[in-house]
C-alpha cells in the first residue's frame, strides 16, 4: 500500500496536476489515506472533515476516491456537493469541523484539477504537503472506519456572503455579475435572493468545459461579455469570478477595470476606521500605492510573499483584519474567518458603495496616473528557476539600481518606479511587474527587468495571457 505522486503536482500551495498525465485518481486515494492518516496523529482522534468539489468533469471520481480513502484511516467526512472553494472553508469554519479539502483546478485549463487543504484552523501547504508525499511513498497510512454524510451548506454560506451587506437598503444599484460557468454560480444566485438591487448575470449554471470563456478575471479578454453589459444595463459595477470563487475582478460603470491592488485601498480605508492602527497584508505583485494609501490611512502596510496559504499564515501572526493580492484574493477576518473568499469579497464592496454612495469611475479617476504593467510572466524550467533568480540578485546587488526587497523573489525600487521577479511556486515560469511614473520611466525599468532576463539566459518575452 504505498504510493509515489508526480513530483511535478505537489506544490507549494496546494497539489495541482493535468488529469490523466499527472494526476489521476489513485492519487486522490493516497491523499485521502495519506492527509486523513496525518490528522489523525496530529489532533490524537479520529478527525472530521469536509470535502468539496468545483465543477469540473473530473472532480466527481477525484473526490469519490478521496473520500475513500479517509474513511478507511478513521475519518468522518461531510461531503459538501459542488460549490465555490470559500465555501468549503465557511463549513470548516462554521461546522467547527476540524479541516476539509477542497477539489477544484482553480483558474487553470479544462483538464487540469487539484487539492486545497486546510487542518486545525490552519493553511495546509509546504512542508505539510511535502509530508503526504512521504507518507504515501512508505505506506504509513492509519487504519479505521469512518463514514461519510452528504451536508448541504449552500443556504447556511449564502447567508453568510450577504451578510457582508450591511448598507441600508439600495435597490437601485444595477450590478452586473459573470460566473464563468465556475462553481460560484449556485450559491451566488441564494445571496443574490437576499440582497436589494438589480443583478444581471451571465455564465451562472457549472459547466466544467467552461464553454463561454476561461474563468480568470485577471485576463482582460475575459471580462469582455461583463463590460458589454455592465454598459448596456448601465450598471454601477460588474463583478467577475474565476472558476473556484475564491476571487474576484471589479469592472467601473464606465466597464474599465478597477484592480484588486486598488479596489483594496477603499476596502482597507473602510476596515481601518474601525480598527484603526492595525497591519493591512498585500503581496509583493502589489502597487506602491496600496502600500501608501494604507499608511495615510493609519494602517501599518505589510507586505508579504505571494500565495493565498503564505498570506492566510502571516494573517494570523500579526492578527491583520484584512489582506489581499493583486491576483484577487482578499481575505477578511473583519466580521469574517480570515480566508479568500470572492463572493464575500464582492458583497463587502456592493456595500461600501451602497454605504457611500461612490462612482467607481470617480474613484478610479481620484488615483494617481501611475503606468504599470499586469503580472508578465516569463517561461523558465524548473530546474533553472533557482540559478536565475540567483545571477538576477547578484546584478543588482550593490544597490545601484535601487533598493532590494527580497520578501519573495527580487522587488528593485528607485525614484522611477519598481520591477519585480519573483519564482511562481504553482507553475514554470517567472513572474514579473513593472510600475513606474510615467510611460517613459516604464520602458526603462521594463528594458532594465528584460535586460537582466537576457543575461541570465530567459528570453524575455512575456507569455500571452
Amino acid at each position: 500500500m504505498t504510493h509515489t505522486f508526480n513530483s511535478t503536482i505537489l506544490r507549494t500551495y496546494d497539489i495541482r496536476g493535468q488529469v490523466g498525465k499527472t494526476l489521476f485518481p489513485a492519487d486522490a486515494y493516497y491523499l485521502g489515506k495519506a492527509f486523513g492518516s496525518l490528522a489523525k496523529r496530529r489532533l490524537g482522534r479520529g478527525p472530521r472533515l469536509a470535502v468539496g468539489r468545483d465543477g469540473r468533469l473530473s472532480s466527481p471520481e477525484l473526490a469519490a476516491q478521496l473520500i475513500q480513502g479517509l474513511i478507511e484511516t478513521g475519518c468522518t467526512v461531510q461531503d459538501l456537493g459542488v460549490g465555490p472553494t470559500p465555501m468549503t472553508y465557511f463549513a470548516v469554519y462554521d461546522r467547527r469541523l476540524d479541516g476539509g479539502i477542497m477539489i477544484t483546478g482553480s483558474h487553470n485549463p479544462v483538464d487540469y484539477n487539484g487539492f486545497k487543504m486546510l487542518l486545525g484552523g490552519l493553511a495546509f501547504f509546504g512542508d505539510d504537503i511535502a509530508e503526504i508525499g512521504q507518507l504515501a511513498a512508505i505506506g504509513d497510512f492509519e487504519v479505521g472506519q469512518g463514514y461519510v454524510e452528504p451536508v448541504d451548506c449552500r443556504k447556511d454560506y449564502a447567508r453568510a456572503v450577504a451578510g457582508a451587506y450591511i448598507a441600508e437598503a439600495s435597490a437601485d444599484l444595477r450590478v452586473a455579475w459573470d460566473c464563468g460557468n465556475g462553481a460560484a454560480g449556485q450559491v451566488l444566485r441564494m445571496a443574490l435572493n437576499l440582497l436589494p438591487g438589480e443583478h444581471h448575470v451571465l455564465y451562472e449554471e457549472i459547466d466544467g468545459s467552461f464553454p463561454n470563456h476561461h474563468p480568470d478575471p485577471t485576463v482582460l479578454e475575459n471580462l469582455e461579455d461583463l463590460r458589454v453589459v455592465v454598459r448596456e444595463k448601465g450598471c454601477h459595477m460588474g463583478i467577475a469570478f474565476d472558476g473556484d470563487g475564491d476571487r474576484c475582478g471589479l469592472i467601473d460603470d464606465e466597464g474599465e477595470v478597477i484592480w484588486a491592488d486598488q479596489y483594496l485601498i477603499f476596502l482597507a480605508e473602510e476596515v481601518l476606521e474601525t480598527h484603526p492602527g492595525q497591519t493591512i497584508i498585500a503581496d509583493v505583485k502589489a502597487s506602491q500605492l496600496l502600500f501608501d494609501k494604507v499608511t495615510a490611512a493609519g494602517g501599518k502596510a505589510l507586505m508579504w510573499r505571494t500565495g493565498h496559504s503564505l498570506i492566510k499564515t502571516k494573517m494570523k501572526e500579526t492578527g491583520a483584519p484584512l489582506a489581499g493580492e493583486m491576483s484577487g484574493h482578499v481575505f477578511f477576518a473583519d466580521r469574517y474567518f480570515g480566508f479568500d473568499d470572492g463572493l464575500y469579497t464582492a458583497v463587502r464592496i456592493l456595500s461600501y458603495i451602497a454605504k457611500t454612495g461612490m462612482k467607481l469611475s470617480d474613484f478610479r479617476a481620484s488615483l494617481p496616473r501611475l503606468c504599470n504593467t499586469p503580472e508578465l510572466r516569463f517561461d523558465c524550467p524548473e530546474d533553472r528557476k533557482a540559478a536565475v533568480m540567483a545571477a538576477v540578485k547578484a546584478a543588482v546587488a550593490d544597490g545601484s539600481a535601487g533598493q532590494i526587497i527580497q520578501v519573495d523573489g527580487v522587488r528593485c525600487v528607485s525614484k522611477a518606479g519598481w520591477w519585480l521577479l519573483r519564482p511562481s511556486n504553482t507553475e514554470a515560469v517567472l513572474v514579473g511587474r513593472v510600475e513606474a511614473r510615467d510611460a517613459g520611466a516604464l520602458e526603462m525599468l521594463k528594458s532594465t527587468l528584460f535586460d537582466l532576463l537576457d543575461k541570465a539566459g530567459i528570453e524575455p518575452t512575456p507569455q500571452s495571457p
